[in-house]
């Protein structure tokens, strides 16, 4: 009988174990990954400039649309802001 190739996404048998997913691992994931920076980014701009966009007319769902619109447009602004400072951690954190 022939011997089947190794499948393209299996790992290779003699390959070291993945790393173990502890809490210290995903603080510094949570560090140094630019998305953090920007979805706080987007959070801060929602929350600053939504106060003075918001007419005072305008309903609590309505309120919660418009939040979620800035957040959004803060978060998809801030993709070179937010590369920077992950990069500006790394450099100082990990040397």
């Amino acid at each position: 009988m022939p011997k089947r190739p190794p499948r393209k996404n299996a790992p290779h048998p003699r390959s070291e174990p993945k790393r173990p997913l502890t809490l210290a691992y995903i603080v510094f994931y949570i560090l140094f990954w630019p998305d953090t920076y920007r979805i706080a980014i987007g959070i801060a701009a929602g929350a600053l400039l939504s106060t003075r966009v918001i007419p005072p007319d305008l309903n609590a769902p309505g309120k919660v649309v418009l939040f979620l619109m800035i957040a959004a447009i803060g978060y998809a602004v801030s993709a070179t802001p937010g590369r920077g400072i992950a990069s500006y951690l790394r450099r100082i954190i990990l040397g």
